[in-house]
């Protein structure tokens, strides 16, 4: 019984500290503390603690070397390259893709007529939803007031 109340004296040592306990448990904690080096020890050593803790500040990256890094030439080549990469790959499979869609699906006498109807139509709604966003996008930007304001 007197360990698992120790124990408790350790457990509330953190809230003593930062503050969060109640007038009475204060009260009990104080007390306990009073007729116990052990506990005193352990509650400079967690006071120590926190003052180091809290007086440590994370470094902030300076905004001039934010900015110097995302102007730089090696980020707009490196970007524009993976995209332009990412762009040819995409044209090929879809081309790709294409091909065999019509030759195999399409043209193919195995798939009935109802069939390539509706997967048909639902490639074309696609497609216009597709060029209706790239549209309704670059419609955006060309009268987009802000472009020119730095973040």
């Amino acid at each position: 019984m007197n360990e698992c109340r120790e124990n408790r004296y350790h457990v509330m040592l953190s809230g003593y500290i930062d503050g969060e306990l109640t007038p009475e448990e204060t009260a009990e904690f104080e007390r306990h503390l009073a007729g116990n080096p052990e506990l005193q020890r352990e509650l400079e050593a967690f006071r120590k603690l926190k003052e180091v803790t809290g007086a440590v500040k994370y470094a902030d990256i300076p905004e001039a070397v934010w900015e110097g890094y995302w102007a730089s030439l090696y980020r707009r080549f490196e970007r524009n390259t993976g995209w332009i990469l990412l762009s040819i790959s995409v044209i090929i499979l879809a081309t790709l893709g294409c091909f065999y869609l019509i030759r195999d699906f399409f043209m193919g006498p195995q798939s009935p007529l109802l069939l390539k109807i509706a997967v048909g139509s639902g490639i074309l709604g696609f497609i216009f939803l597709a060029v209706s966003a790239v549209r309704e996008r670059i419609f955006a930007y060309k009268r987009d007031r802000y472009k020119e304001v730095q973040r």
